[in-house]
């Protein structure tokens, strides 16, 4: 009897077994488009193979995905440090990778001293303002903000909040626009000409215009909006809203002409067929242009802040080159390994939006 029901069981066991590895392999299969959306595509194979897939089939996804790309970066490494010694320059060697780091560390040290120094100031404001009170003057009470220099951190989140305005200036700008030119031969007709002669023209042209007008124009200069924030914003806007605008409107004007004839007939309004028909089917290209945007926007930026004396990224790196300190060439040498890797990292924040409000996670 025991024997009939070891052989029931077994069927019974291999069923559930089964099914457990199913579930668990639909799991991996859905994390893996977030992570590829977030990098790490390269763990999706490392999961397989410690549920139980084939390790060699695994291990060829592993290699193409992780060790191809760490052999890349420490062959430029080895290449860097041992190139970099051999260059000369009016400030000294070019500084090799551990000098480089070195050098990103002294910088958070000194962003950590900075903010000890603004909480020692506060500290000592409050403790005086306190006096005062208990004194029975509270006419002489004043509070007065830190006036220390920015640090690094500090100058890469002004650079950050400084290119977030640019880029969603021209979104508001670009997207609206691309939309009417996609729906409008006519809009088209009047605007390619324009995006086919400002869309070459590089940020160091309109930067001096920029300048004059804003300078005319922005007179009760606010302190959260300072005036060379404002020019370096408005900027990056004009260089990088025509990849989002010619994208939104090749976008429109691809999508299904029988779909726009359904909304005809069904009599919708403008704004529902731009809700409804229009902008679901364009997202994808929409998408496509708000990354290039993004990206176009951080270039620019840099030499921007270098003009127009932005306390942010540029400014940086233009102080630094004026400088001429011996561990100015390598701090600068920081700031471009900063510049790209927030580069790098704003894509894949991008590509996170795109793949959320597109449902498409495959590159």
């Amino acid at each position: 009897m025991s024997t009939i029901e070891n052989v029931i069981e077994a069927p019974a066991a291999e069923k559930k077994s089964a099914q457990r590895r199913e579930k668990i392999f639909s799991w991996i299969n859905k994390s893996a488009a977030y992570l590829s959306v977030a990098g790490l595509g390269w763990l999706v194979p490392l999961m397989k193979i410690a549920a139980g897939d084939n390790p060699r089939e695994q291990m060829g996804e592993v290699w193409q995905q992780l060790c191809i790309p760490l052999a890349g970066l420490i062959i430029f490494l080895s290449a860097w440090a041992y190139l970099a010694p051999k260059v000369d320059t009016s400030l000294g060697a070019i500084p090799g990778p551990v000098e480089v780091y070195e050098q990103a560390v002294n910088l958070y040290h000194d962003h950590v001293a900075e903010r000890g120094k603004e909480a020692a100031f506060m500290e000592r404001q409050e403790a005086r303002n306190a006096k005062w009170v208990e004194a029975g003057h509270p006419e002489r009470v004043k509070w007065r903000d830190y006036t220390g220099k920015p640090t690094y951190l500090d100058q890469i989140f002004t650079s950050l909040y400084t290119v977030a305005l640019g880029f969603l200036i021209a979104t508001f700008i670009a997207v609206p626009l691309g939309i009417m030119s996609g729906l409008s031969r006519a809009v088209n007709g009047a605007l390619n000409p324009l995006i086919q002669i400002f869309k070459p023209v590089s940020p160091l042209a309109w930067l001096p215009i920029v300048t004059m007008i804003v300078s005319a124009l922005y007179v009760d200069v606010s302190d959260a909006m300072p005036k060379s924030l404002v020019i370096s914003a408005v900027t990056v806007t004009l260089c990088s809203l025509w990849p989002t605008l010619i994208n939104t409107a090749h976008g429109v004007a691809s999508i299904d002409k029988d779909l726009m004839n359904v909304g005809r007939v069904l009599q919708l309004p403008t704004w529902k067929t731009v809700t409804k028909l229009v902008l679901p089917s364009a997202l994808p290209l929409i998408f496509t242009g708000l990354r290039l945007s993004l990206g176009v926007g951080w270039m620019v930026l840099i030499a921007a802040e270098m003009l127009a004396q932005n306390p942010g990224l540029g400014k940086f790196v233009w102080d630094e080159f004026q400088n001429g300190s011996s561990s100015s060439l390598a701090r600068i040498m920081v700031a471009v390994l900063t510049i790209g890797i927030i580069g790098f990292l704003l894509d894949r924040l991008m590509y996170a939006l795109q793949a959320a409000f597109t449902f498409k996670t495959n590159r």
